[in-house]
């Protein structure tokens, strides 16, 4: 399959015969729609190039035309979430990417808006009239070329002090089509290997090399110009492939995909995290 695409949809759409290692399914809430594709097998991870586990995809109108949170959306989103984390113990959420490059801003924008529980004791949430929060860490790991640091490195190194029971990672993805880009969310328990959607993969981050439960959280912000081409044309030349295999394309509108993709992700994460908070109360506990 020539074309670079993070999302398993695309990888099924490329490959759609279920008997190869996968089973898929679809349905609908509101005008939003869910894909889920669970990989079952060896066969499956190399029909779609992808690990095996769990693939959901919620697809909605664009969050560049969203001025609020669409109610659909985020029951999809909190619902998939709830399902695909344990239900109980602490969580870690990381936003992984580059606050300088404003298409890779997601992880860390969707980081800022997340409620920070783990400092709160159980007396202080009470009296506050919040209940028993879930401890919830939050971190922006920012990127190898600021740090020096690796961002898996780095979990690692929280992990040996929170302890969590689950890691939540979320970064900006690269889809094949225009028409997935700023309207998409993927969600995986497979973990993920950050920048691997635009040729710069650095180290995994997944329950093999952590040892515990990985959630993926990701919107595709890019395509790549290359894959753009095939798209559009159907067809490949020697040109075109170098002339854009280095480059990659983003909506002209993508600052207010990502600050409105991390308000609606960072909602339902912490609506699944915190369900005994009234939903507009986390709206305000997080600005």
């Amino acid at each position: 399959m020539n074309f670079r695409t993070d999302l398993a949809i695309e990888m099924r759409e490329a490959h759609p015969h279920p008997d190869d290692g996968f089973k898929s399914e679809e349905s609908d809430i509101g005008d939003v729609k869910i894909s889920k594709i669970e990989i079952l097998n060896r066969q499956g991870e190399q029909a779609l190039g992808k690990p095996k586990g769990r693939y959901i995809t919620v697809e909605s109108t664009s969050f560049a035309g969203d001025y609020s949170i669409n109610p659909d959306c985020l029951l999809a989103l909190k619902t998939e979430i709830v399902r695909l984390l344990p239900e109980t113990g602490p969580v870690l959420i990381c936003g992984i990417g580059n606050t300088e490059i404003t298409p890779d801003a997601l992880g860390p924008k969707t980081a800022s808006l997340i409620l920070a529980t783990r400092h709160i004791s159980g007396e202080l949430a009470k009296a506050a009239g919040l209940g028993d929060l879930r401890p919830v860490a939050v971190m922006s790991p920012g990127v190898l070329g600021q740090t020096g640091v690796e961002t898996g490195e780095m979990i690692q190194g929280v992990l040996d002090r929170v302890k969590p029971a689950a890691v939540i990672v979320i970064d900006a993805l690269a889809s094949r089509r225009l028409s997935r880009l700023g309207c998409t969310v993927q969600l995986s328990d497979t973990g993920i290997v950050p920048g691997s959607g635009v040729g710069n993969a650095r180290s995994e981050i997944s329950m093999r090399t952590l040892g515990i439960p990985v959630l993926s959280i990701g919107v595709p912000t890019v395509v790549d110009a290359k894959t753009l081409v095939q798209d559009l044309t159907d067809c490949e030349t020697d040109d075109t492939r170098a002339s854009a295999s280095q480059m990659v394309v983003t909506p002209k509108e993508i600052d207010l995909i990502i600050d409105r993709a991390a308000r609606l992700i960072a909602h339902a994460v912490n609506c699944a995290l915190q369900p005994q908070v009234d939903p507009e109360d986390l709206l305000l506990l997080v600005g």
